[in-house]
């Protein structure tokens, strides 16, 4: 081989980098990522001395992670419905209808303990059907329709356990109990479904075309359509998963009380949309990720526990979840500036 003709050899893209102040690993930006993991990280440990060392102790840390299983869960679904540019405000209401529904099918009416539970699962995605449906036919506003939903799904709730003598408020059979209580090596069982629930998500929006076009939707409604893809089967498919992920949230929440009321659930939509919000997800779609949610989910739950632990007032913890909510998205607006 010649000096004249020395063999040019393509450079390797490095993993991590650092460009124009944002850290990147493979090309992708995972600022925002890290800085909300630090948040994380700075909260747990600020909570453990405001907590007289509870916080870190390991009854504590099995009851964190199982009060985050449903707001997890729901959060998913709800990053899914945010991306093609809408919103879910019937997931609080699905959580109590699938959960009334299930806990009555398996110790009033006889049902296998998987049989009630897949029961109240499949009305979740029936609901979730419904409303996407709805707004992908219709193409009228998410936020109208799923507050309709809202409203007919906790009514129906309702009058199903008022007019059925067969719905128990209480749930003596330790079955079904028994999948919100179980622990394996000091994780409980609902919250390792919770982090499947969010491996297949992240799988599902990244690897598949069908979870691209989700994202896609929400950045340009019209070129999805142009470029031959179905904008009405993405917006549909994102409103089962929604509906799908509080029906579990409403099986595991019962199983973990080990009772039902017809209220149960409430505003928990709220929770769901301020965790995808903290995690840089925009409400206008388009943008948001599963890493995003799962840290914001942990923000919330690291707050509400240090919160609870403090016995601080319920009214002052929405009070701090909004300031909370609010210093997040500035720190993303200012971010994207930055970008």
């Amino acid at each position: 081989m010649s000096e004249n003709n020395p063999v040019e050899i393509a450079p390797i893209p490095a993993r991590l980098a650092i460009r124009r102040g944002r850290l990147e690993v493979a090309g992708k930006d995972v600022t925002m990522t890290v800085i909300l993991g630090l948040v994380v990280i700075s909260l747990a440990i600020i909570a453990n001395p405001l907590t007289n060392n509870v916080f870190f102790t390991g009854n504590n840390l099995t009851n964190f992670m199982r009060q985050m299983t449903t707001t997890g869960l729901l959060s998913l679904g709800m990053l899914f419905v945010i991306l093609t540019g809408g919103i879910d405000l019937s997931v609080g209401s699905v959580v109590g209808f699938s959960a009334i529904l299930a806990g009555g099918a398996a110790v009033r009416w006889g049902f296998p303990i998987w049989a009630a539970f897949m029961l109240g699962i499949a009305t979740g995605a029936l609901w979730g059907l419904v409303s996407g449906s709805i707004v992908a036919w219709f193409r009228l506003a998410p936020f109208v329709v799923t507050l309709a939903m809202m409203t007919t799904i906790r009514g129906l709730t309702y009058v199903y356990s008022q007019q059925s003598i067969n719905v128990p408020t209480f749930l003596p059979n330790s079955s079904f109990t028994a999948l919100g209580s179980a622990v394996v090596a000091g994780i409980p069982i609902s919250t390792m479904i919770m982090v499947v629930f969010f491996a297949l998500g992240a799988v599902f929006l990244n690897r598949t075309p069908l979870g691209r076009s989700t994202i896609a939707i929400g950045g340009n409604r019209e070129t999805v359509r142009l470029a031959g893809i179905s904008v009405a089967r993405g917006i549909i498919t994102a409103y089962v998963i929604s509906g799908i992920c509080s029906g579990v949230g409403g099986v595991l929440l019962a199983s973990r009380l080990g009772n039902i009321q017809p209220s149960l659930g409430g505003s928990y939509e709220m929770d769901a949309i301020a965790a995808c919000v903290i995690g840089g997800a925009n409400l206008a779609g388009g943008r948001g990720s599963v890493q995003g949610t799962v840290m914001g989910v942990l923000i919330l739950a690291v707050m509400n526990n240090l919160l609870s632990l403090r016995n601080v007032d319920s009214y002052w913890q929405s009070v701090l979840k909004g300031v909370i909510i609010i210093a997040v998205v500035l720190l993303h607006s200012r971010s994207q500036k930055r970008g």
